[in-house]
C-alpha cells in the first residue's frame, strides 16, 4: 500500500486539474495525486470553442449567471459568489494569460488557441509538484475513519480527501462506485444537441441562418435566436438552448417530437402580417411576388417558404387569393417540423444527470452523505447553455472544493 496522500482527485480534465492547482496553492504542503483513466489530460479544453477554448462568459453578476444553467442554477448561486467570471479572468491574468470578449459574450484566450490554457495549467501542475497518474482505473472506494482506501489498477492507495471530477456520467452504471456509497445518480441525458430532420425539404437550405422563435409542441419550451439549417436538420443557438432546457422532456419522447418555427419573431400579431401582405398585393399588383417580398429573411429561405405555402414563383401579387395569403401567414409564423432522433453538437458533448444536488453541500462541495468526499464539474447534475458556462461551473465548483480540501 502506498503512503497516505492528503488528496486524490479522480479525473485530469478541466475541473480536476483546476481543483488540484487551487488546493496546492492554498496549501503547498499537501500531497496531491490526480488519477486519469485515459492517457490524456484536458481533452475537452483542447477541443472547446473549435480549438480556441471558450474559457468563460462575460456575465459577472451571479444572479444573472445562474439563468444560463437549466439544472443547478439555485445551488450554483453561492458557488458563483465565491468564484465567478471576474475571478476566472483575474486567475488567468495572474498567470500571464489574457482573455478577450467576443460580441456574443464568449471569452477566449487572446491567442485564440486552447493550448495556451493547457500550457498554463501544466505549468502550475509542475510548479506545485502535483503527480498525474494516467491509464489508472478506480475500481473501489472504501471509506475509513480518516479518509479512504482506493483500489487503482489493482493497487491500494489511501487518502484523507477524495475529489470526484471525472466528467459527465454518460451511462448510469458509470456511477456505480458512488451509488454504492449511498449517492443517488440522476439518469444522464444529452443536453446540447441538434434536431434531426431526415429527408425534409428544408435540408436544401444547408448553411442558411435566420433569427427565429422556436417552440416544442406539447410543452412550454420556447426559445428565440439564430437557427442554422445543416445537412441533417437544424442547429444554431436557438436550437441548442432549447435542447438544453428540454433535455429530460425530449429524452422521454425518445427524440421524436414536433416543433414550430416562427420565422418572423419580431411580428407579435398575425393581423399585422396580414395587413402587410395585403399592402404588398395593392402596391405591387403587377409585380412577381418573389421580386416584391420585403420581409427580413434570407432570399433562399423566402423562396423555400413561398413554395411551401403553395405559391408559384412566377406568380404576381394580383393573382393571390385570400386562402393563399392565409396559408403564407401560417407558414411564416407557425411552420411545423417533425424531429426524428438527435445529433450531437460537435465534439463538445454535454450531458445532464449525475450526482443528485441535494446530496452535496455547495458551500464546500463536500458530500452530505460521506465525509471527506467532494465533487466538482460535470459529475454533478449541473449543465449549462453553450457559451463558456459549463467551463465556468467547472472552475467555480472545483475552486470551492479546493478551498475546503486545502484547509
Amino acid at each position: 500500500m502506498e503512503s497516505e496522500l492528503d488528496i486524490v482527485i479522480v479525473g485530469a480534465g478541466a475541473s480536476g486539474i483546476f481543483g488540484a492547482i487551487n488546493a496546492a496553492k492554498n496549501n503547498p504542503q499537501l500531497s496531491i495525486l490526480i488519477i486519469e483513466k485515459t492517457s490524456k489530460n484536458l481533452s475537452k479544453v483542447k477541443v472547446s470553442g473549435g480549438g480556441r477554448c471558450n474559457v468563460t462568459h462575460a456575465c459577472f453578476e451571479p444572479k444573472e449567471l445562474i439563468k444560463f444553467y437549466p439544472r443547478g442554477s439555485r445551488e450554483l448561486l453561492s458557488v458563483f459568489y465565491s468564484f465567478n467570471p471576474t475571478d476566472t479572468i483575474q486567475w488567468f491574468k495572474d498567470k500571464k494569460v489574457d482573455l478577450k470578449t467576443e460580441h456574443d459574450g464568449r471569452m477566449f484566450p487572446t491567442t485564440d488557441n486552447s493550448q495556451t490554457i493547457i500550457d498554463c495549467f501544466l505549468n502550475e501542475i509542475n510548479k506545485y509538484n502535483i503527480n498525474i497518474q494516467y491509464q489508472s482505473s478506480l475500481t473501489a472506494i472504501s471509506p475509513t475513519e480518516n479518509g479512504f482506501e482506493l483500489t487503482v489498477n489493482d493497487k491500494e492507495i489511501t487518502c484523507n480527501k477524495l475529489l470526484i471530477a471525472s466528467g459527465g456520467i454518460n451511462k448510469i452504471e458509470q456511477g456505480k462506485l458512488l451509488s454504492d456509497l449511498g449517492h443517488t445518480i440522476i439518469e444522464p441525458a444529452p443536453s446540447l444537441f441538434t434536431f434531426n430532420l431526415p429527408k425534409n425539404d428544408i435540408l436544401s437550405l444547408q448553411g442558411v441562418v435566420s433569427n427565429v422563435e422556436i417552440k416544442i409542441l406539447g410543452s412550454k419550451l420556447i426559445e428565440q435566436g439564430p437557427l442554422l439549417v445543416t445537412h441533417w436538420g437544424v442547429s444554431g443557438p436557438a436550437v441548442l438552448k432549447l435542447s438544453s432546457w428540454g433535455a429530460k422532456h425530449l429524452q422521454e419522447k425518445n427524440y421524436e417530437f414536433d416543433f414550430m418555427v416562427n420565422w418572423l419573431p419580431t411580428i407579435k400579431n398575425e393581423e399585422i402580417l396580414k395587413e402587410q401582405l395585403n399592402l404588398f398585393k395593392q402596391q405591387f399588383a403587377a409585380k412577381k411576388i418573389i421580386n416584391q417580398f420585403d420581409l427580413d429573411l434570407p432570399k433562399k429561405l423566402k423562396l423555400f417558404l413561398l413554395t411551401k405555402a403553395g405559391f408559384n414563383l412566377e406568380q404576381k401579387w394580383a393573382d393571390t387569393s385570400k386562402k393563399q395569403l392565409n396559408k403564407l401567414v401560417e407558414t411564416l409564423l407557425r411552420d411545423i417540423y417533425s424531429s426524428k432522433g438527435k445529433t450531437t453538437f460537435k465534439s463538445e458533448f454535454v450531458s445532464c444527470g449525475g450526482i443528485k444536488l441535494k446530496e452535496v453541500n455547495f458551500k464546500t462541495m463536500e458530500s452530505k452523505l460521506v465525509p471527506n468526499l467532494y465533487f466538482s464539474g460535470e459529475v454533478l447534475n449541473v449543465d449549462a447553455l453553450t457559451g463558456g458556462f459549463n467551463f465556468q461551473a467547472a472552475w467555480s465548483t472545483s475552486y470551492v472544493a479546493a478551498q475546503s480540501m486545502g484547509e
